[in-house]
């Protein structure tokens, strides 16, 4: 891991803040846990591509991860419109809504997820973060 970040840092920076290598420097922090620097990542990518979803959607669950959930479906309301056609995004707030609380709410942003992908589906039914609209 240290050594894919390494390779990362050495690029010259024009290629650094090209979106894929942007995007690739945030999932090794997210799958080492890092947290903190991946949401530092995710906020410099959130920057260079202002319109793009995935920046925002990592950001999201990066504070989700880091106990920050209603700062996280907070980055998600007020992200780039492009969010609206992304499943993962209303996927990601069912998760939120229902950690929070708002089961109802989940449940909507969930079957507008599912409406977009239906391959989610199989997450959801062990998602943890879903556990409260399995209950009767």
């Amino acid at each position: 891991m240290e050594e894919a970040i390494g390779e990362l840092d050495e690029l010259p920076l024009t290629a650094q803040l090209r979106g894929d290598v942007l995007e690739m420097r945030v999932i090794i922090l997210m799958k080492a846990c890092r947290w903190d620097e991946a949401v530092a990542a995710c906020e410099k990518m959130c920057a260079v591509l202002p319109d793009s979803a995935i920046g925002f959607i990592h950001l999201a669950y990066c504070l989700h991860e880091m106990g920050r959930t209603q700062q996280a479906k907070e980055v998600l309301l007020e992200g780039p419109s492009s969010l609206s056609r992304d499943a993962t995004y209303y996927y990601n707030m069912a998760c939120y809504e229902c950690v929070l609380g708002n089961v109802e709410t989940a449940r909507v942003y969930l079957e507008t997820s599912l409406s977009i992908d239906g391959k989610l589906s199989a997450f959801a039914q062990v998602d943890p973060d879903l556990k409260a609209l399995k209950s009767p």
